[in-house]
């Protein structure tokens, strides 16, 4: 029976696969496809330059035994790289790679790898800071951790997750794992935490941190130098991908696309992708409908307001490792008059030590009341939907509980859509959560109440003045 290329290729693969790792392989050899079988010289071709040369730094020697195996000692390896071209003209084209005797690359079809052990220099398709030849840096930092990272009810399923997530990554069903909630609540820092347990576990990892921002000014900039397939290459090797505020995405059709084409690949492939957004994805505008599917593939886990209990324990926890001492009833005091945003904590108290290291004035409640109110009155603060609900509840005089029930009553039901409208309008949450503290309604419910009031608002005259006065009671 003559030999083929499929042929010569395949059982090349399998002795390949056995002496290889099998993340390896798939990232490594599935891709490629073999082509021509032409007297003894194998041409197979490969998706990327950088593709091409990361085999040749790696896998020569094991390429080489496995053709020689199948062709003999005077056998030949021809790659052939064809690559999209992201200008205009959609029709894959080809690019030759200067060997170590060119110094010029051409336009070509073919080209001819003598099988020796050479080391061309790896170039990064885009440059990343502190990431140099490949050698990847995971831009995590090492002060958010899970240590630092208190649990409490308002992140118990998130933190729980992510330890899950840290001591099995890619091997559990929360994958991806998309961290979600306002602003201050700590998405980057469990992002981070995650992370640097991964890489304590699992030094061989290739862990990387990179925010939506980052991501999209390096794919414009891929496209722009024509190597996009570079730029796709290089995530695909990464073991771990934490994406932070991947909202940033919305109507950035093209960066979409390239995430998604990644996305795939490590999922496939048991990596490990985490997000955080400041909204859950029911909630994302402006993502394509393919790409929302795969966030909620895994498991959507949200942030809130820390509890009154957990306030206390990061004050404790934030003074115990900064060595400074505080009287309980001033860490009770922090604590019940900063409620809705970590940072906003940790921030004040920053400026209570400071003054009073500054000053030489000893910590007192009098000094924690003048901080406090100098530190919060430059805040935009964030009412919580309980008192959105108490405060709209006392206007209709009614109670909570009647304006939480199922009836259709006229007034009963425009209060409810009116706390959820303010609740929308004035704390971080997700459509979702909103509906589910007022009555248990859907993230639908929410959406058409709040259409229903700016509607109301422009054509009924006493409705406006139920918004203008509630308005006026929720940001005193």
């Amino acid at each position: 029976m003559s030999k083929t290329a499929e042929s010569v290729w395949n059982n090349c693969l399998s002795f390949i696969e056995d002496n290889i790792a099998s993340q390896a392989y798939k990232t490594w050899f599935e891709p490629i496809k073999a082509v021509k079988l032409t007297d003894n010289a194998l041409s197979i071709q490969v998706p990327s330059k950088f593709f091409y040369e990361w085999l040749e730094e790696h896998y020569v020697k094991l390429l080489k035994v496995a053709l020689n195996k199948e062709l003999g000692a005077t056998a030949k390896l021809v790659y052939i790289i064809k690559m999209e071209n992201t200008y205009g003209n959609k029709q894959p084209f080809t690019e030759k790679i200067p060997s170590s005797n060119r110094s010029n690359a051409q336009q070509s079809q073919e080209v001819d790898v003598p099988l020796k052990n050479k080391s061309p220099e790896l170039k990064n398709p885009f440059i990343i800071p502190g990431i140099r030849n490949v050698k990847i840096e995971s831009q995590l930092n090492p002060n958010y951790n899970f240590e630092s990272f208190l649990e409490g009810e308002s992140n118990r399923l998130a933190r729980s997750a992510g330890l899950a997530v840290a001591n099995k990554p890619g091997g559990t069903s929360f994958n991806p794992l998309l961290i979600f909630g306002g602003v201050g609540l700590g998405k980057t820092h469990l992002g981070h935490a995650i992370g640097v347990e991964i890489k304590d576990k699992y030094p061989e990892k290739t862990v990387l941190y990179i925010s939506a921002e980052k991501f999209t000014q390096q794919y414009i900039e891929s496209v722009k130098k024509n190597n996009r397939n570079d730029f796709i290459h290089f995530y695909q090797i990464i073991d771990v991908l934490i994406v932070d505020d991947i909202q940033l995405l919305s109507g950035k059709a093209g960066t979409q696309d390239v995430f998604f084409h990644i996305f795939n690949h490590l999922h496939q492939n048991g990596k490990q992708v985490i997000l955080t957004s400041d909204k859950a994805p029911v909630d994302m505008i402006d993502i394509e409908q393919r790409l929302l599917s795969r966030f909620k593939w895994g498991l959507s886990a949200e942030l809130n307001h820390p509890d009154y209990d957990t306030r206390v324990a990061i004050i404790k926890n934030k003074l115990y490792r900064d060595g400074v001492e505080m009287p309980d009833d001033i860490v009770e005091f922090l604590a019940n008059n900063i409620k809705t945003n970590i940072r906003e904590l940790e921030g004040a108290i920053i400026s209570l030590i400071a003054h009073s290291s500054f000053n030489k004035r000893e910590i007192t409640i009098e000094l924690a009341k003048k901080i406090v109110d100098n530190y919060v009155k430059h805040i935009k603060r964030e009412v919580s939907i309980d008192y959105i609900q108490k405060v709209v509840s006392d206007y209709f005089q009614m109670d909570v509980d009647t304006l939480q029930s199922k009836t259709r009553k006229r007034h009963i039901v425009q209060a409810r859509q009116l706390a959820m409208f303010f609740a929308k309008k004035l704390t971080k949450a997700s459509l979702a959560s909103i509906g589910s503290q007022i009555g248990q309604r859907d993230h639908a419910t929410v959406l058409h109440a709040c259409k229903t009031v700016d509607n109301l608002s422009t054509t009924d005259k006493q409705f406006r003045k139920y918004v203008e006065d509630l308005n006026k009671k929720l940001t005193l």
